[in-house]
């Protein structure tokens, strides 16, 4: 599935199924609720915390939730998400083309 037809196939389901998009503060909202959500997954499988009883390990669907939502923001505002994520992939090229390999950090 492309970004654009993941944009679309959201666009269907909220048309078909959600009655309406939340609006852009409520989606910023959630937003940050699913980006935590995902932040606790992560801290317990590659940080220092444990599963408590009763979570599982839903890494890639807490990923898609968080995808989801901003595929939603996206459709809402107008935004293409291809030609956007192009665009920042060529700024990046650009400003970073020999940053990262010349950081003795890394």
């Amino acid at each position: 599935m492309t970004i654009r037809e993941a944009q679309d196939t959201v666009d269907q389901w909220i048309k078909t199924y959600g009655v309406r998009y939340f609006s852009e503060l409520t989606n910023m909202a959630v937003l940050t609720e699913e980006v935590g959500e995902l932040a606790r997954v992560i801290a317990r499988k590659y940080g220092d915390q444990s599963f408590k009883p009763g979570e599982k390990d839903n890494l890639g669907d807490e990923m898609a939730d968080v995808l989801w939502v901003l595929l939603c923001l996206a459709n809402q505002t107008g935004i293409d998400l291809t030609e956007e994520l192009q665009k920042n992939i060529e700024k990046k090229t650009k400003r970073d083309k020999t940053r990262h390999i010349n950081n003795d950090k890394l």
